[in-house]
């Protein structure tokens, strides 16, 4: 773990999020503790940690965005479905930003391992409004009861064939009208399609879904092999 002090890091996106050119940074609903041994700099009543690019797709979308970087976070107060969860590098930043302040946000990690299930519960301890659900992204009739209200942001990051499909039904039984969605995809993941041909696929994917595509971000530096596509649900009529 590294320690830095003096002025806030970067210009920020928010009172929750501050953006170097390396790395973002989250301010921390648990300050003196890190999660994967992130640099930790100390500030007036709290701390910031560094959101490392090279181990979240989140993070290194926000560096890589041709648009306001803000745009593809939550808001404090936000509940938000994190399917694909991990060992909670990114589930980590994204609880410092929906639970900013005191904010009532609610993370619900969805994954399948229970070993990750395991380290998720460990920080789900010193994190209140983290929710960590042991589930297959696949079946979310079996997970649905621990998101008691619609997600305003959906993020997605299931190394599995279908990955698309999987999304566009997440966001059409869970992500509000009006709300975001971000779908990690790993190239490899559907075998006999290439790299172009799987992104027109997806594309009309999530057209047909009727969501609406703002961004395909190329991870290739920080992510090989992966992209990142930004959506949003319109708003109801």
């Amino acid at each position: 773990m590294g320690r830095a002090s003096g002025k806030p890091p970067g210009r920020p996106l928010s009172d929750a999020v501050r953006m170097d050119v390396h790395a973002p940074w989250t301010w921390s609903a648990n300050p003196g503790a890190t999660v994967y041994g992130e640099t930790l700099r100390k500030a007036k009543q709290g701390e910031w940690r560094r959101w490392d690019p090279r181990r979240s797709k989140v993070a290194s979308g926000l560096l890589r965005t041709s648009g306001a970087a803000e745009r593809l976070l939550p808001a404090p107060g936000d509940h938000v479905l994190y399917l694909g969860a991990g060992h909670g590098t990114t589930v980590s930043h994204i609880h410092d930003v929906v639970c900013h302040g005191g904010a009532p946000g609610r993370v619900v990690a969805v994954d399948l391992s229970p070993r990750c299930l395991r380290d998720l519960t460990r920080l789900s301890h010193a994190r209140p409004g983290l929710v960590p659900v042991l589930g297959d992204a696949r079946r979310p009739e079996a997970w649905r009861a621990w998101l008691p209200r619609r997600a305003s942001w959906v993020f997605q990051d299931v190394a599995q064939a279908h990955q698309a499909s999987i999304f566009t039904s997440a966001c059409e039984r869970f992500l509000v009208p009006g709300g975001r969605g971000l779908l990690s995809l790993k190239v490899e993941s559907d075998r006999g399609t290439d790299a172009d041909g799987l992104r027109v696929k997806v594309e009309h994917e999530l057209a047909d879904a009727g969501l609406i595509l703002e961004e395909v971000i190329d991870l290739e530096g920080f992510e090989d092999k992966h992209l990142l596509f930004v959506v949003g649900r319109p708003p109801r009529a």
